[in-house]
């Protein structure tokens, strides 16, 4: 008979790459700032889109830390 423990696989249980994670996150969310600046292409909508996804990387990268400070998450 089986255990009750959940089957999980081998990668599941190695920490990721946090400190990369956020790095890229962050030059994600200026690349898209920088291409609502830079480019005569984007229009209002795009620019909304644009400024949208990069402030929720920002918030998301901002979230995770004060959690881990917390010590809400591991």
């Amino acid at each position: 008979m089986a255990g009750s423990e959940p089957v999980t696989s081998p990668d599941q249980h190695k920490p990721g790459h946090r400190k990369a994670g956020r790095i890229g996150a962050l030059v994600s969310a200026a690349a898209m700032v920088a291409m609502m600046f830079n480019n005569n292409e984007v229009s209002g909508t795009e620019k909304l889109w644009l400024g949208g996804i990069a402030a929720f990387l920002v918030v998301v990268v901002i979230g995770d830390s004060v959690l881990r400070r917390n010590g809400l998450r591991s």
